[in-house]
């Protein structure tokens, strides 16, 4: 193993435009996959008959088949309907609708942790359905469904590996081609493997602080921890002096 060339792999244009393209990848995805969960989370919360026909059959259907077979499909079967689009496009679409399906059941089990005498209180209060949302449900339910939205973006960025089949320049194509070339492929996808534990350790940084940013319990954990270690260092001050 060349320690010079595994650095030089990381510092290469090629690899740092595949991590961008990564990172890109597994954020537009995640953002649709959640646009698309909570429309389905909330139409499955209407309880009307359509709606729950609608959400069961497009669950079912993500669900059920793999998200390489939905990459590849959409790629090479929406030309032949006219729908021409790009490989990346193809690729937000694909892994958007199948992270949606998940994201659903997540966001609609937040939704039901809160409980409905809650709702019911709200209402009573004078607020209106979008204020209830905004002021009861979301703040409460954002709490219970932030880990396993965590997990799933750790998850889509390991997913969007898959993506090079439809040749996407993410980092594992990019990986894969640059030890192709020279045959140096412990060193190539030891590279590309530190900059999926990269990005994966700050993705687990963010959902802590996030997760510390709305857990109030947490907040006050944190507080007194501060204040805690602010009077050991004016004790030791005063102490020395």
């Amino acid at each position: 193993m060349s320690i010079e060339l595994v650095w030089h792999y990381l510092v290469s244009p090629s690899f740092i435009h595949g991590a961008g393209m990564t990172l890109l990848l597994t954020a537009t995805s995640l953002f649709f996959g959640v646009v698309i969960g909570l429309v389905l989370a909330l139409i499955q919360e209407s309880q009307t008959r359509t709606g729950q026909v609608v959400s069961f059959f497009y669950l079912w259907l993500f669900r059920g088949t793999p998200v390489l077979f939905q990459v590849i499909f959409i790629y090479n079967v929406l030309p032949s309907f006219g729908i021409k689009l790009s490989a990346f496009v193809c690729a937000v679409l694909a892994l958007s609708l199948n992270e949606g399906a998940y994201m659903a059941e997540i966001l609609r089990s937040g939704l039901q942790a809160v409980k409905k005498g809650q709702r019911t209180a709200g209402l009573a209060l004078g607020m209106t359905g979008s204020q209830m949302m905004r002021y009861v449900v979301v703040p409460q339910a954002a709490r219970i469904v932030l880990p396993p939205i965590g997990n799933q973006m750790i998850g889509m960025l390991k997913l969007s590996a898959l993506v090079s089949v439809i040749a996407v320049e993410e980092l594992l194509l990019v990986a894969n081609q640059t030890a192709s070339a020279d045959f140096r492929y412990f060193e190539a996808l030891t590279a590309a493997g530190i900059y999926y534990l990269a990005m994966t350790t700050a993705f687990m940084g963010l959902q802590i602080l996030i997760e510390t940013a709305l857990d109030p319990k947490k907040r006050l954990r944190m507080r007194r921890v501060s204040l805690t270690e602010g009077m050991l260092g004016t004790s030791k001050s005063f102490a020395i002096r």
